[in-house]
């Protein structure tokens, strides 16, 4: 009699191999929702390219009987939406330029820093983690898997967190 575990696998494979041709016929449908998004083909392919990438990794996720089309939208939506807020971060083009040629002095930054690291030593470890993952681009639903929280309950320390840095980097610098 085969075992448990040499049996479970030859089902999950039907039921990925039938998930996974079920997203090949959804392809064409994500391009078109990716257009909402961005209009240049180059960017419609990437950001396809990533969604597809995320959903396959994330296939264990996925609960079969629901809507794959909803979920593989949804991966495509908050894909956009992250990588747009990143944009929205990191200067391009002249601004960049610009940012290369007018460098405060180092020891300036350095001392920023210092007074960085002190307050965030001071934040409790959840807030202080919940920051960092946000702060580092990790979606709001990642990090929030990540430490083992809810969405709200994430959103909720990475907001205090800011307050405390801002106290604390505000009373600091009044100083």
């Amino acid at each position: 009699m085969p075992s448990l575990s040499s049996i479970r696998p030859a089902s999950h494979n039907k039921e990925t191999s039938a998930v996974e041709s079920e997203i090949v016929v959804l392809t064409p449908a994500l391009r078109a929702f990716a257009r909402r998004f961005v209009r240049n083909d180059d960017d419609v392919d990437d950001l396809v390219q990533e969604t597809l990438l995320k959903a396959l990794n994330s296939l264990h996720l996925y609960h079969p009987g629901t809507s794959l089309k909803s979920w593989l939208f949804t991966i495509l939506r908050n894909t956009f939406c992250t990588n747009y807020r990143r944009k929205q971060r990191e200067p391009t083009g002249v601004d960049a330029a610009m940012e290369q040629i007018a460098i405060a002095p180092t020891q300036e930054w350095a001392l920023k820093e210092r007074e960085l690291q002190h307050a965030m030593a001071l934040l409790s470890e959840d807030r202080r983690r919940a920051l960092t993952l946000v702060a580092a681009g990790t979606s709001y639903e990642d990090a929030a898997r990540m430490c083992g929280c809810r969405i709200g309950t994430l959103k909720s320390r990475v907001s205090r967190a800011r307050e405390s840095l801002q106290s604390l980097l505000g009373n600091h610098l009044s100083d």
